[in-house]
Order: structure tokens, then C-alpha cells, then sequence
């Protein structure tokens, strides 16, 4: 049996066939020897590149008999192999590659969001990587360097199977790669020991979910999850090492991100779906339920009921059932005010102002508006309601809702006020209509009751109450 099986064969042949190999090879090579290709790459890789090879030394995959060539072996038809050393080769090694033994981890991850990151190219991320930041160009050394890292981009193929260096090296989850496949399963399993241990640390997650519109690696920290982690992580760490990772069984408290969005439950198995267990999306201007979307695209998906019910499950690991239960009621309803208060009145106004021709709307950013609202939905939106999510007040309200607020009252509202009047003052007919009806919306919106207060509508039982409530913080703080 030949040693290029792993990129021969299909996945639902490959695993009787891998039995049958091993099985095979084992009297021959003398225990744990591997192929006679790998030891070839080996002989010289351990001078040119020790490091990749000591890495390699170190994992599940060495003692698998898993080696180089197995992984990189490319067919004739592979576009991006390439002739090396006597063998022929690819560079990348693809999900799809990886599927001849890892079939359902493969079908998982195919079905989750971050193979699809990669959807962001053309967004309003990529207008400000690429004009804004960049050189007009679809690869912007600022698109490369910084969006493709962690959303992944195509990688091009340059003649004799060569990679393109403004599309490669890039392990982003998201990446489209030369053999039709999403995703980089290197992007968690980091070359070459692809250690599970290292994969589920929060770190791992931190690589990409951190900063300042989605700055998950810090909320964690700040949480009793995170802090819980960090005083027991030397107890934990030897544990990740195990296939098994069970909340409430091999560790009591302090979970990480994997073992919530990805880990088993004594009722639940391991999955790669990361948003398998998500009920809401945080990411846009208005969240909505995570299958709104599929569901007006008359798309049949996982129902957002039975997200939550799966994510429950794994709280109910650590947590009483009213205590989760209660949780949650706090969590919706903090992304329920977002919407209600923000997400909804700016998007309208936004969008009325863009629709009319009052900004311009052939390209975002050009206009200071423009940069206002992506900041209170992008970032400061993104922070409260994320916040929320994780256990992180203070990103939920200081780094959240106290930001939006300000963006929103004391830049958004006074630059929409600034496009209306200029609209009001055009000689086109249509554009004073257009203001006009801005005007309306706007008025109406600071009129009602969750915003009436900005422009001196609070009642006179309101008033009192506020003043009382300051009265009691004196006389609190008082000195005696």
C-alpha cells in the first residue's frame, strides 16, 4: 500500500484502509519508525528547519506514524504541487486533506462560521483595509497583513505549483484554498505538533478574537470564567492534553472557550461547529436570532431554540438550571435594549440619509457620519452586547453602553442635525424633501420614552425620582 493513501483515498475508504496499512508496515519498520518517505523529508529537514521537525517530534500524528510525506504528498492533478527532492508536493495542507482521517471533525467545521470567514472580503472591514488604510487595491498590504491573518483569503497558485506572496503564508479559518476547500485547520492546530492542549487555551482563541470591536479574549479575563481558569490553570493544563474534556468532570470550574462553544457534555460530543451552541449574532449594526437570516432565505438550519438548549446544557455542567435560566434573561435583555435604544433608530437614520443622496453612497467613509455609525455599531455596540454574552461588565457597560450612548447623543445625533440642515438648504427639491423626512424620523425618535429624556421630556415623577436616588448616594457617602 502506498504511502500517499491520506491524499489518495476518500474519507469513507481511507480508515479500513489506514487499519490495514499500519497493521502492515509495523513488522517491517520496526516499531514506531515512519514511512520511508517521511524519514527521507526528515533527513533533511532536521538541518534545514529543526524546529518543524521537533514539533512534529512532539505529536499524536508522529506516534501515528503520520508523517511529511503523507500530509504534503500531492497527485499530478493537484494545481498546486510541485516537484521537490524526488517527491511531488503541495504546501498547504488543506481541511480537505485533513478529512481522509478526521471526516467528522472535517464535516463540522464545513458547517460552522469560521469557514466562512472568509466572506468578509468586499465587506466594510475590506473598504477600510483596502481604500481607506490601503493602496485601492483588493490586496492592500493592510487587507493581507491584517484581515486575511484571521478571516483567511484565496490563495493563488503561480505557475509550477508555487504560492502567491500576497496570498501566502496565511492560515486565517477562513481561507479558500487551491483545492476547492475552506478553512485552515492550522489556524487552531498550530504547525507542526497540532496539539490539542494548545488548540483549546483561551490564548488560542485571543489570536483573533480581541480588540476593540470584538474583544472576546478580554471580556473572558475579566470574567469568573477566566479568572477561575487562571488560578487553576496549572492544575487544568495537564488535563487538556486528554481526548475527553468535560465540564463538571475532568475540571470543576474555569472553562475556556472550546470546552463552552466546542466541548462534550455528559449528554453532548465534541464538535467543530463553534456556533453550534450561539443563540444570538452579536456581529451586525441590529442583532438578530442566529438563524433569522436562513430562515428569511427559506434555508432549513439548527433553530436558535435548540442552540440555546445545547449551550444550557453545558452551563448546567457547573450551574443550577434557575441560575442559567436567569442568566440568559439578563443577556437578552441587554441585546433587546441595544436594538430598541440604538441599533435600530441609527441604522434607520443611516440608512434614510444614504438612500436620499443627503451623503454620499458610492463609497463608506468619506464622510464623518459614516465613520460615527460604524464605530457605535462595529465597536461600541459590538463591546456592550459581547460583554453581556460573556460575564464582562465592565466592557458591558464602561467599554459598552456608556460609549454608545456618547457616540451616539453627543456625535451621531449632532452630525445627523448637520446633514439635515445642509439638506434643507439644497436647491434640489428632492433632497429637501428627503431632510425633511429625516427630521421627522429623528424628532420622533427623541420623543419616545427611551430617549425623550435628552431633550428635557423626563415627567415631573421621573424628575423627583432621579433627585431622590442622588439624595440617597449623598447621604450615603456623607462624612460622619
Amino acid at each position: 500500500m502506498p504511502a500517499f493513501i491520506l491524499r489518495s483515498y476518500t474519507p469513507s475508504l481511507f480508515i479500513p484502509l489506514l487499519l490495514v496499512f499500519f497493521s502492515g508496515l509495523a513488522p517491517a519498520q520496526t516499531g514506531n519508525e515512519p514511512s520511508q518517505e517521511t524519514q527521507t523529508c526528515i533527513g533533511c529537514h532536521e538541518s534545514v528547519s529543526p524546529g518543524i521537525v521537533g514539533q512534529w517530534k512532539e505529536s499524536s500524528h508522529q506516534k501515528s506514524h503520520i508523517g511529511c510525506f503523507e500530509c504534503h504528498h500531492a497527485e499530478k492533478s493537484d494545481r498546486d504541487g510541485f516537484e521537490h527532492n524526488g517527491f511531488r508536493i503541495a504546501t498547504i495542507v488543506s481541511p480537505k486533506d485533513c478529512s481522509a482521517c478526521h471526516a467528522r471533525e472535517y464535516r463540522e467545521f464545513e458547517a460552522s462560521h469560521h469557514s466562512e470567514a472568509a466572506r468578509i472580503l468586499g465587506s466594510l472591514d475590506n473598504v477600510l483595509a483596502e481604500v481607506v488604510e490601503g493602496n485601492m487595491k483588493r490586496d492592500s498590504p493592510a487587507a493581507v497583513n491584517g484581515c486575511w491573518q484571521c478571516h483567511g483569503a484565496e490563495v493563488k497558485v503561480l505557475a509550477g505549483g508555487k504560492l502567491d506572496p500576497a496570498t501566502w503564508p496565511n492560515t486565517g479559518v477562513g481561507r479558500l484554498n487551491p483545492d476547492g476547500s475552506k478553512g485552515s485547520c492550522s489556524a487552531c492546530h498550530m504547525r507542526h505538533n497540532f496539539s490539542r492542549a494548545q488548540a483549546r487555551m483561551p490564548e488560542n482563541c485571543g489570536r483573533c478574537h480581541l480588540g476593540p470591536d470584538h474583544p472576546q479574549m478580554e471580556i473572558y479575563t475579566e470574567s469568573k470564567h477566566g479568572i477561575a481558569f487562571a488560578a487553576n490553570r496549572s492544575r487544568f493544563e495537564p488535563l487538556m492534553k486528554d481526548k475527553e474534556w468535560i465540564p463538571g468532570k475532568q475540571f470543576e470550574q474555569g472553562p475556556t472557550c472550546s470546552a463552552c462553544h466546542m466541548g462534550a457534555t455528559e449528554q453532548l460530543p465534541v464538535t467543530h461547529d463553534v456556533g453550534a451552541r450561539i443563540s444570538w449574532t452579536l456581529r451586525p449594526a441590529i442583532s438578530e436570532k442566529i438563524d433569522a437570516g436562513d430562515l428569511a432565505a427559506g434555508r432549513k438550519v439548527k433553530s436558535w431554540q435548540l442552540r440555546r438548549d445545547e449551550m444550557q446544557q453545558v452551563c448546567g455542567s457547573c450551574h443550577a438550571p434557575g441560575f442559567v435560566e436567569n442568566w440568559y434573561k439578563q443577556f437578552d435583555s441587554q441585546v433587546n435594549l441595544y436594538n430598541d435604544k440604538f441599533g435600530r433608530p441609527a441604522t434607520k437614520l443611516y440608512q434614510m440619509v444614504r438612500t436620499a443622496g443627503l451623503i454620499t453612497n458610492d463609497i463608506d467613509f468619506d464622510d464623518k457620519l459614516e465613520f460615527t455609525y460604524y464605530l457605535l455599531w462595529h465597536h461600541e455596540g459590538r463591546r456592550a452586547r459581547h460583554g453581556a454574552a460573556m460575564m464582562g461588565p465592565d466592557y458591558t457597560q464602561w467599554h459598552g453602553n456608556f460609549e454608545v450612548a456618547q457616540r451616539f447623543y453627543s456625535e451621531f445625533v449632532p452630525e445627523l442635525r448637520e446633514v439635515i440642515a445642509k439638506g434643507l438648504q439644497s436647491r434640489d427639491a428632492a433632497k429637501v424633501k428627503a431632510a425633511r423626512a429625516v427630521q421627522s424620523e429623528l424628532n420622533q425618535i427623541l420623543k419616545s420614552d427611551l430617549h425623550r429624556w435628552f431633550q428635557g421630556g423626563m415627567t415631573p415623577a421621573e424628575r423627583e425620582e432621579r433627585r431622590k436616588a442622588a439624595d440617597e448616594f449623598k447621604k450615603r457617602y456623607a462624612q460622619p
